[in-house]
């Protein structure tokens, strides 16, 4: 983090080193919190944040299955987001709004109507699964970790509770010399990565796992959908077999962070030709020509960020 960073923290921005959450918040204690992911991008017209309304509803569903009561409302909070962009001159950033209980006892069963912290940062982040992985693929393993059922953990809600499994699955990836693990869900069927969604392309059809799969139902695989509608792509959700990640002409990850990666192998047997695929590659060319200004927001997803100062120069 850097030491000048500001942060948007229940209605002010502020210095990072004056934003404090108390050792006694229940979020520390019990993982009660909710948040986003968004990415703000670099455009030719300026900064703008990618489906800002899409996220900003999200982490209100996430809240209201939980119980969290937000002061702030949702033209605030999106409003918010945008404002912590232009106080630390950012072109393109990754936002995190969260929306965590404050200090109201130790017992597990917070009061629905107890104090909620929100805040939001705004910061430089790169490809989450690396620059070469966008273009070349990434490696990635079937995780001995499962997804929690349906009626444990709400998959539905971003919450931060539910990322102690997605830790599991991550970390044994990475242990095991993999980019990213792919968890099954409770029935032994393709759930999701650990931060992202998962599709399967066989025979120029995009498979995908449902929300009964046990996924968070990403911003960006329904901007997938959108965009092979567009191409004149097949999208199907249904349950998947674990088999299918083995006979795929191609795989991808979504997310707000991973953007659309491409699998060029899993648990070390190579997908196609053990590179990115033509139709992730195509897929890849309409997501991110949003933000040149190859493929027109029809959708109206873009939002932009006015009065961002330009950077300043370094003196040579």
């Amino acid at each position: 983090m850097k030491p000048d960073m500001t942060i948007w923290f229940n209605g002010q921005l502020k210095p990072a080193n004056e934003v404090q959450v108390p050792i006694l918040a229940h979020a520390l204690h019990y993982g009660s919190s909710v948040f986003e992911g968004i990415r703000c991008y670099a455009t030719p017209d300026g900064p703008a944040v990618f489906r800002l309304a899409d996220h900003v509803d999200r982490l209100f569903d996430s809240a209201s299955i939980y119980r969290m009561q937000l002061k702030h409302g949702r033209e605030e909070l999106a409003s918010a987001c945008k404002d912590t962009v232009r106080a630390n001159g950012l072109r393109s950033a990754y936002l995190r709004p969260i929306a965590l209980r404050g200090v109201c006892g130790l017992g597990v069963a917070a009061p629905e109507d107890g104090p909620v912290d929100v805040a939001i940062i705004a910061m430089e982040w790169g490809a989450y699964l690396g620059e070469e992985g966008l273009k070349h693929g990434i490696d990635v393993c079937v995780s001995s970790w499962n997804r929690a059922a349906q009626n444990t953990f709400p998959a539905a809600a971003k919450a931060g509770g539910n990322y102690l499994n997605s830790q599991l699955i991550a970390m044994e990836a990475r242990r095991n010399g993999y980019a990213e693990g792919i968890a099954l869900a409770p029935d032994g069927t393709l759930s999701e990565g650990s931060g992202e969604n998962l599709f399967v392309i066989r025979k120029g059809v995009l498979y995908t796992p449902p929300a009964a799969a046990s996924i968070l139902v990403g911003i960006t695989r329904d901007t997938v959908f959108e965009l092979a509608r567009d191409l004149g792509l097949k999208v199907v959700e249904q349950t998947l077999p674990r088999d299918m990640l083995y006979l795929a002409d191609e795989i991808f990850l979504t997310g707000t962070a991973a953007e659309i990666t491409p699998v060029r192998s899993v648990d070390r047997q190579p997908i196609g030709n053990g590179r990115r695929g033509p139709i992730t590659a195509s897929l890849q060319e309409r997501f991110f020509g949003l933000f040149d200004g190859r493929t027109q927001d029809r959708w109206g997803w873009l939002d932009m960020v006015e009065n961002v100062a330009a950077p300043v120069a370094e003196v040579a």
